[in-house]
């Protein structure tokens, strides 16, 4: 049996953070994993702006209400879902993913907590270190095998763990940086990537 692991932001949904950027008018919000390698890095910015701009999480969350799925993406998950195992593995928050989530017909998630207080964020919490490589080996100790899709820095180490890695509309950059991994440009392309490699282990 196969399980597919796809990542939330830039193969399902845009960027959370990049619509925070319009809504601000701040322009390193739109920086993300597909620009900074370090994560730990990035999210600290990130506090660091909605700290010092006092922007408080009834604003960051109304903001992600108004963010619709990509076109085509609720579709892709549909078709997913019915073939394979599905679970969302995201470096997104719950407290902000799970309307983007629901949206998406409400797959399981796996992704990490933002400590808040008082409608101020103050921090954040990972599910665990390296999490997507974690919940690959995961699922391959339990005998899956894992198809895996992903844009960013972030995803490097869930698409090289996994049985099938792809690139799903990757920058240039990184599609030059790491060029043994495939790349698709689109859902339909996806889907064709995934069925070839679960046609091919059923006939093997």
């Amino acid at each position: 049996m196969e399980y597919v692991c796809l990542d939330l932001e830039g193969v399902l949904i845009p960027e959370i953070w990049s619509e925070v950027a319009k809504f601000t008018g701040e322009d390193k919000f739109n920086l993300t994993t597909q620009d900074i390698k370090d994560y730990s890095e990035l999210m600290d910015m990130r506090i660091g702006l909605v700290e010092a701009m006092d922007i408080s999480i009834s604003d960051i969350q109304a903001v992600v209400h108004k963010i619709e799925p990509f076109e085509g993406a609720r579709e892709f998950m549909d078709w997913a879902r019915d073939n394979f195992q599905v679970t969302i593995v995201s470096d997104s928050f719950y407290q902000l993913a799970w309307p983007l989530i629901r949206k998406l017909g409400t797959p399981s998630i796996i992704c990490h907590h933002l400590k808040i207080e008082e409608d101020k964020l103050k921090g954040y919490s990972l599910r665990q270190k390296e999490n997507k490589k974690r919940v690959v080996q995961a699922l391959k100790a339990l005998k899956y095998r894992v198809f895996a899709a992903g844009d960013s820095y972030n995803d490097i180490q869930m698409l090289t763990e996994a049985d099938l890695g792809v690139f799903f509309q990757a920058p240039e950059h990184i599609k030059n940086e790491f060029p043994k991994i495939n790349c698709v440009e689109n859902y339909v392309e996806l889907k064709k990537v995934f069925s070839n490699a679960s046609e091919f282990v059923a006939l093997s």
